[in-house]
């Protein structure tokens, strides 16, 4: 190991409510898919099924700000599902959490800084000849990626200024963008069409029904509403850490709940002409939005505070996502563990998980190649994964509830049935997120989600089947290590104090017994020392970014 001890990811963190609020990232997710909203049940859909999700979202959110309270550490949903499950199952329960949590992890990454690449091919057609293809774009994707990657090896002590950066860009740069579009546009849609007109691009209305249409219709909303889980993380920075990071997951919600729809509301307003915006030849009906009010120079502003947003939490989900892998490297469960399991002595990151990050990352984004669907596969993915690493904890506590101890911040009487309805909720999405989203299905309509979904699940099932569960203990606890240390300490103070009296009732027996005494204080002493350089190494990291995930920056 290099010299972790120096490295401090204290610089990269801030306020649980507002690290929740920044990493939910509501223009980023709300941009990236508003194609797909247009075309899969339209500004209804995209308005009542924003409405639907974000109750739900709120449901899940309670559960999971009952359980932060009761176990208020930066592990986060893979510590807790190592505590809240029972016994023998508690390292099985640790080991699929993070499985899942690491596939979503990646899968988000991809879908932020693949957003961010097609926006840049976007801003570069306006006013210019540029004709953007997949190619084009897949390099653009790699560049995007490459940079964050450097950023977050070389840049590291910058991040906390990106951090505070992102909660104002994104907070202003919202706000401002409606504002413009409503005040420019020459003329606004009416309530009628905002809040009932359904549009059906999927071709899933005519051979099956407009009801499927809606459902599938809500990954939108429900892909923006993730990476809540950020407060959980940041709870053991924060006083009253059994309930600050509980009331951050529920204000981040609701806040972003709120100002995401005032952002859809001022999109759809401002369609000039619907047909005209789907049809836009900078293949961003966003864009076209833009073009038509605020004219091509205004769009390219408005264009580049969604670029920035874009970059920013790209950047933050990179962080995030190679802290999850140092993380889970560190426990033993990702293949080759030891060699990712390394900080960088002189950048004081852990470059190699960074660049494991941006490898998979860009190895999911490669269907977009020969794939219509391949981003809105990568959310759907990336929806799944984490919903599901929300969930197990959840689905735990519920059907443990008998052994689970509330914390401060509970939820009464409701808090069976709320658990009982998050758990149902994220079973919903899952199947959902997973079915055809284009007719018919071709090589290039499939949705890919569930062959991702299913290769993680084989191999970690199967892993922990044929070798895991025989070494796999789950999340290092630094609580244990701390106390272990300490022991050691004590032990070694009596040992040495009683040393006189050992040699003076033992002198009969030429010192043998003393000898033996003096032998195992050694033995035990670097023992100590030992443990002492884990505790210290690990007591920099554990309770912070690099423990089971850190604050996770999960932005879209």
């Amino acid at each position: 190991m290099a010299d972790i001890e120096k490295y401090n990811p204290a610089e990269v963190t801030m306020g649980a409510d507002e690290i929740s609020f920044s990493v939910i990232s509501v223009i980023t997710g709300t941009s990236s898919l508003f194609l797909f909203g247009l075309t899969t049940g339209g500004p209804a859909v995209m308005v009542w099924g924003w409405v639907v999700v974000a109750f739900f979202t709120m449901i899940v959110g309670l559960a999971m700000a009952e359980v932060c309270s009761s176990i208020p550490t930066s592990g986060g949903p893979y510590f807790w599902s190592s505590r809240v499950a029972k016994g023998r199952y508690s390292a099985f329960a640790a080991w699929m959490t993070g499985w899942f949590n690491l596939l979503g992890q990646v899968a988000v990454t991809t879908g932020i800084s693949f957003a961010c690449a097609t926006f840049i091919s976007t801003v570069a057609t306006i006013k210019s000849s540029y004709v953007p293809n997949s190619r084009k774009t897949i390099g653009i994707y790699a560049a995007v990626l490459i940079s964050q990657g450097l950023m977050n090896t070389f840049g590291i002590h910058l991040l906390g200024f990106f951090n505070q950066l992102s909660i104002f860009w994104h907070a202003i740069g919202t706000t401002s963008l409606v504002i413009a579009v409503l005040a420019k546009a020459p003329t606004h849609q009416s309530a009628k069409f905002v809040f009932t007109t359904f549009y059906d691009g999927t071709g899933w209305g005519d051979r099956a029904s407009h009801a499927y249409v809606a459902i599938i219709g809500i990954l939108m909303a429900q892909y923006t509403l993730t990476g809540f889980d950020a407060s959980a993380h940041m709870s053991e920075e924060t006083h009253n850490a059994s309930t600050s990071g509980s009331w951050g997951i529920v204000t981040s919600i609701g806040v972003s709940a709120l100002l995401g729809w005032f952002l859809l509301l001022g999109l759809l307003f401002s369609i000039q002409n619907y047909d005209t915006t789907l049809a836009s030849s900078t293949g961003q009906p966003i864009a076209q939005i833009f073009i038509d009010t605020v004219g091509k120079d205004g769009a390219i502003v408005l264009m580049v505070i969604i670029i920035v947003s874009m970059y920013l939490c790209g950047l933050f989900s990179v962080t995030s996502n190679s802290r999850m892998m140092y993380a889970f490297s560190r426990d033993g469960a990702l293949p080759g563990s030891t060699f990712w399991h390394n900080v960088d002595r002189r950048t004081h990151s852990p470059i190699r998980t960074v660049w494991l990050a941006i490898t998979l990352s860009f190895c999911l984004g490669l269907p977009s190649l020969g794939s219509a669907v391949a981003f809105t596969a990568a959310t759907s993915i990336a929806t799944i994964g984490l919903y599901i690493s929300y969930g197990i904890p959840v689905f735990l506590r519920l059907i443990n509830h008998t052994h689970f101890q509330k914390g401060p911040w509970h939820l009464g009487k409701w808090s069976l049935p709320i658990a009982f309805t998050a758990t149902a909720w994220i079973i919903f999405i899952t199947i959902v997120f997973m079915l055809p989203q284009v007719s018919p299905v071709t090589s290039k309509t499939l949705n890919y989600a569930p062959v991702a979904v299913g290769v993680v699940v084989v191999y970690s099932v199967g892993f922990w089947l044929l070798s895991a569960r025989k070494w796999f203990t789950g999340p290092i606890r630094q609580i244990e290590t701390v106390q272990t240390e300490q022991s050691l300490r004590s032990y070694i103070v009596f040992r040495l104090l009683l040393l006189p009296v050992l040699f003076s009732l033992d002198c009969s027996q030429d010192g043998v017994m003393p000898l033996i005494d003096v032998l195992q204080i050694i033995a035990v002493t670097k023992v100590h020392i030992l443990v002492g350089r884990i505790t210290s190494s690990y007591r920099s990291i554990a309770w912070r970014a690099c423990d089971c995930a850190g604050p996770t920056y999960r932005s879209h």
